[in-house]
């Protein structure tokens, strides 16, 4: 069934938390009643379960899932263990991007995909697209997901979709200008990297016609000085999207871009203390877990995502999906200790946002003795590093190495950034 309407959706984002934990509970009853049958994973994994349940406390009772359980290693063409139905009856094949490990294959039925498409539109509804907008999507056109899905749902929505795969950036900028696209779709770190390859060859961006922008695929969007800066540059709004091959696209941001607020009538969400591991209070930081509703032949239920959040619950406004305050904050296997505090790669990220001459940087973490030590290399039009490393003390609290790099010898990307180097495993990690 399609809840594609723009007003299911705003009935949705409105309800209190009372009916819509009803709607979820119908909704996780449904899928158990869908799955459980020929779902061997889940069947064998919620084997002590209840098959329905009464209410949505009783969701703790039931384990929780890792990626690496829905990996199946083996010669010939392994499939994700969490299959509900044979190979035949799906027609979407997608796969994570194995920037974490082995990539971890995806297939979607023409439901599920159905699903997918519904879910994006709240994406739009927050980024305003209409169906007068062209949007270019500067994204590959390999299995990354994102790309595939939010060409689908644009389409459904009636918009131009223009597809920037296989292209370098100067060849999307003309792209850009020539089609006259009024959005952009891609990842906060290659929207920075055009408008760079922009000012490089004295490109105006003023010019051009773009005044909406969505962001996914890493953090930034929902970080205010990564938001700013490439509002800025691009004189257009920001959208933030959060969302994963293996979960669905569970986030969109805040109209009063203050975070991402979690689609909650297609997901369930928990949020787990990181100190206790006990459900979090509000603004506590807190591993996000999740639960897709709509998604029956590939399901994922209570799933640790890796990202760490802080939620916080509307009471009143148009929208009372639960908010994540400045959006994900990092992955739980980035946080570093040094020297007693805690730092996310995203954390820095967002001080080095707030320098306009610094170009490019990259960070990397390696361990001295018991403790994490972290290095940040930029790439400074004034070369005064001397400046970022007091603002981050400052802002850290701690002494943070800041070397200068030569211009242009840091890596440039056109998907997922990989500025954090992680060493402290003693192999090179980056993600």
């Amino acid at each position: 069934m399609s809840h594609a309407s723009a007003e299911y959706r705003r009935r949705m984002e409105a309800q209190d938390r009372a009916s819509l934990g009803d709607h979820q509970l119908a909704r996780f009853n449904d899928l158990l009643a869908a799955i459980l049958p020929t779902n061997s994973f889940y069947a064998a994994k919620l084997a002590n379960c209840p098959r329905q349940i009464e209410s949505l406390d009783q969701l703790a009772e039931f384990p929780l899932t890792g990626k690496e359980e829905l990996i199946c290693e083996g010669i010939g063409r392994p499939t994700p263990a969490n299959l509900t139905w044979p190979l035949e009856q799906y027609v979407r094949y997608h796969q994570t991007s194995g920037t974490r490990g082995r990539p971890l294959p995806v297939y979607d039925t023409d439901a599920d995909w159905r699903w997918w498409v519904d879910c994006w539109q709240y994406v739009l509804d927050a980024a305003n697209v209409e169906s007068a907008d062209r949007a270019l999507l500067a994204f590959s056109f390999g299995p990354f997901i994102g790309f595939w899905s939010a060409h689908d749902a644009l389409i459904e929505r009636g918009s131009l979709s223009i597809p920037g795969g296989g292209m370098n950036s100067m060849a999307r900028l003309d792209l850009l200008q020539r089609t006259g696209a009024t959005a952009l779709f891609c990842t906060p770190t290659y929207a920075l990297h055009l408008a760079e390859v922009a000012e490089e060859h004295k490109i105006n961006l003023a010019h051009f016609d773009v005044n909406k922008l969505v962001v996914a695929g890493e953090p930034g969007g929902s970080m205010p000085a990564t938001r700013e800066r490439i509002e800025s540059t691009w004189n257009a709004r920001l959208t933030d999207h959060s969302g994963a091959s293996e979960v669905g696209p569970w986030g969109y941001g805040d109209r009063e871009q203050r975070g991402l607020h979690v689609l909650e009538s297609e997901f369930i969400a928990e949020f787990l203390a990181v100190d206790t591991g006990e459900p979090a209070g509000e603004g506590e930081l807190a591993h996000l877990v999740l639960t897709s509703l709509g998604r029956h032949g590939m399901p994922v239920i209570r799933y640790r995502t890796g990202d760490l959040v802080r939620p916080y619950w509307p009471k009143e406004g148009p929208n009372r999906f639960v908010m994540l305050e400045g959006g994900v904050l990092g992955r739980a296997d980035d946080m570093m200790v040094v020297r007693g505090v805690n730092i996310f790669p995203s954390s820095i990220e967002q001080i080095l946002h707030g320098f306009p001459e610094i170009v490019e940087f990259r960070l990397t973490a390696r361990k001295r003795g018991e403790m994490d030590e972290l290095v940040v290399e930029v790439e400074d039009r004034l070369q005064a590093p001397e400046r970022i490393a007091d603002e981050l003390r400052l802002r850290l609290g701690l002494k943070v190495d800041v070397q200068l790099a030569a211009p242009l010898s840091l890596p440039r990307f056109e998907g997922k950034g990989e500025r954090f180097v992680d060493l402290r495993t003693g192999g090179e990690e980056e993600s």
